[in-house]
């Protein structure tokens, strides 16, 4: 196995991925079959659910030795390679291998890729645990309500709203989107109007009031540097689905439960 990534974008978007996906899950399985490179797991109290597709033509170079209708699973501990692949400069290309002989241990390395003074070779061997996750199946459906926002102006939003309270209400309707927290010693109210969003549908004469854990909704939008949008899919059927495009045919998706109101 032999993954390369060069471009500074796209290195920035790996190690952004494995920022979020640790505050997900200590230990994460990735599945690599010839053509994509998937993750998918769930919290441990299980209420969040990811799903990570990066497409082979995203990276650099895509190498998976030996595949013929099978794949590689590699599991490891999501903490331990998040600091590793963190030591990044950017100047540096992030090479990602595994040997054939020695399929226990992931060899990571970051080559300079171009001669600056200063600029040295980094090389981490990090050793692979045993970690079985059995992939679920998600299944495509119709949402009642979907919007697209600027990435930034969500974390920031979700970032302040955490100071308030611990559960987020989420009203759409066909005028407005509306986010509520409701804390101890206050309230915080985002009033977003239909024309400041990038898109949004939904459902004629529909109005949707759902209540989340603010603090899993943060965790999935803790980073603006993964897209420069985020989509938002809502339904009182399915649990709210947060999708970021990482282009090239590649995603990570998001799905919480909403929480039950008495």
């Amino acid at each position: 196995m032999n993954i390369h990534i060069s471009e500074k974008k796209k290195k920035d978007s790996f190690i952004s991925l494995f920022h979020v996906l640790k505050n997900c899950s200590s230990s994460i399985n990735a599945r690599l079959t010839a053509d994509i490179f998937h993750i998918q797991g769930i919290d441990k109290s299980h209420i969040c659910l990811f799903d990570l597709k990066i497409s082979k033509k995203w990276f650099t170079v895509y190498d998976i030795e030996n595949v013929n209708n099978s794949s590689i699973n590699l599991s490891f501990d999501t903490n331990m390679f998040y600091s590793i692949i963190s030591t990044k400069s950017d100047n540096h290309e992030l090479i990602i291998k595994m040997n054939s002989s020695n399929t226990d241990t992931l060899f990571i390395s970051f080559k300079p890729i171009e001669t600056i003074k200063g600029e040295f070779k980094k090389s981490f061997k990090m050793t692979l645990n045993d970690y079985d996750y059995e992939e679920l199946h998600i299944p495509t459906v119709d949402y009642d309500a979907e919007f697209t926002l600027s990435s930034k102006q969500v974390t920031d939003i979700f970032n302040q709203l955490n100071n308030f309270g611990n559960d987020i209400v989420v009203k759409c309707s066909e005028q407005e989107i509306n986010f509520t927290t409701t804390g101890i010693t206050g309230e915080m109210n985002v009033d977003i109007p239909v024309d400041d969003l990038s898109s949004y549908s939904i459902v004629e004469d529909e109005e949707i009031i759902l209540t989340y854990s603010l603090a899993y909704v943060n965790k999935m939008c803790i980073t603006n540097k993964l897209s420069s949008e985020i989509n938002f899919s809502l339904s009182n059927d399915f649990p709210m689905r947060i999708n970021y495009d990482l282009e090239d045919d590649s995603s990570i998706k998001f799905y919480i439960a909403s929480k039950i109101i008495e």
